[in-house]
């Protein structure tokens, strides 16, 4: 009743590519498969219809459950002990192995490949432990929290940084932020999997490729997200409060937002804004509020650029934004917001450096104006990349592998220190 009430795109479920390639060499040989599952009838015939391999389908129905002892005995029943071969991944498994003539385990579970091949003739063993972790490594996607770094911006615009606790403090801050924003990337990927598998690239995210266990997963995040509250709370009751906005708007924008022409992109620099006023809780500090406006139009730019080339890589292919609210004819559109908005945050920086507050920080504050050029050439230069269709990925990351981008990021901060130590 479930599957007829919620069927399964079968031909998008995350098939096991290296069994899938052996299954068919046997079928080839002319051995005899057959698909014995504990899923329903019509989601196993479904899925031996769609691979087109099977002789044979086994599940179960409104009066059994194909399952451990029942599935050992429907098997038993059709071929003799140990008169078949048994694939599986699961302890319920065990049960029919010990029946069957060789155990062949999917899974990488060195436990569960033992305990299967204690009773029976060892077969193949499909994944290897260490593929796991590197499946799991990739859906918590630490290359990300390079984001977070933005949490020591008022560490470093408050001269903080030789106060001991102040630089502690931002260091966790920064590690309850990674945990938090894998918890939501973690989440993410499970409420999207159904259209990620639909996707040229996404369908190899571990989720959606099957190398991660989607049950793991519902496990996993939450028990992240409350690891960085918990973090978040030994530093400060006000950046825990932080990480739970922080927590509350990303999840938003992961499950409803990011679908929300305009929404999503003024989401996205919200949510970056609210890595530096995390920094400022945790080292307890004031944020001017010219930074916090520059913060907002230059991340707003960024996200347009990220939009911006999704909507011309769609223009190229002649086809529609997957899971987006955009039409590849909304381009020029975004892209004079963009330009528009870059030019807006290069106007508001200038009026930060020139505040007076800001001023008092440095013994040379007249040099700060060197870096304007700087920032408005690097917008400049990102949006032409992106007009281009040169900008394949989040800006945010291609800055971090930019040799033109770190050259002009490691000239910015030379021009503060030169500012804070230079006397003219």
């Amino acid at each position: 009743e479930l599957w007829d009430a919620a069927p399964v795109r079968v031909e998008h479920l995350a098939y096991h590519p290296e069994l899938l390639t052996w299954l068919r060499q046997e079928k080839a040989r002319g051995r005899t498969l057959v698909l014995a599952s504990a899923c329903a009838e019509g989601a196993a015939q479904a899925v031996a219809d769609h691979l087109g391999i099977f002789d044979l389908v086994l599940a179960s129905d409104a009066t059994t459950n194909l399952s451990s002892e029942a599935k050992a005995d429907a098997l038993v029943a059709r071929f003799g002990e140990q008169g078949f071969e048994y694939v599986g991944n699961h302890r319920h498994d065990l049960a029919v192995w010990r029946r069957a003539a060789v155990a062949h385990v999917v899974g990488g579970d060195r436990a569960l490949l033992a305990k299967a091949t204690s009773t029976t003739r060892a077969g193949h063993s499909f994944d290897r432990p260490h593929d796991r972790a590197r499946a799991w490594v990739r859906a918590l996607r630490p290359h990300q929290w390079t984001k977070n770094s933005l949490i020591f911006v008022p560490l470093l615009s408050a001269h903080r940084i030789s106060e001991l606790d102040s630089v502690v403090a931002a260091v966790l801050a920064f590690v309850s932020f990674n945990l938090a924003a894998s918890s939501v990337y973690l989440l993410n990927d499970i409420a999207d999997v159904e259209n990620d598998r639909d996707h040229p690239t996404k369908r190899t995210r571990p989720f959606a490729a099957g190398t991660a266990s989607l049950l793991a997963g519902w496990v996993a995040w939450p028990l992240l997200a409350l690891a960085a509250l918990g973090l978040g709370l030994a530093v400060s009751p006000l950046l825990s409060a932080v990480l739970v906005v922080y927590l509350v708007v990303t999840t938003a924008y992961s499950l409803a937002l990011k679908r929300k022409p305009l929404i999503d992109v003024l989401t996205l620099a919200v949510l970056y804004t609210i890595r530096i006023v995390a920094g400022a809780a945790a080292v307890q500090v004031t944020l001017s509020t010219w930074l916090l406006s520059f913060s907002c139009f230059f991340f707003l730019s960024l996200a347009l650029v990220k939009r911006v080339s999704e909507l011309y890589r769609t223009r190229l292919t002649n086809s529609t934004a997957v899971g987006r609210g955009y039409r590849a004819d909304d381009l020029e559109l975004l892209s004079s917001y963009g330009v528009t908005t870059s030019v807006a945050s290069v106007l508001v920086f200038t009026l930060f450096i020139s505040d007076e507050a800001t001023a008092k920080l440095y013994d040379t504050p007249g040099l700060l104006w060197f870096s304007v050029p700087l920032i408005l050439a690097w917008l400049m230069r990102i949006w032409l990349l992106a007009h281009r269709g040169e900008m394949n990925e989040d800006p945010i990351l291609y800055a971090i592998r930019d040799r033109v981008s770190i050259c002009a990021g490691i000239a910015v901060v030379l021009i503060f220190l030169a500012a804070t130590t230079l006397t003219v």
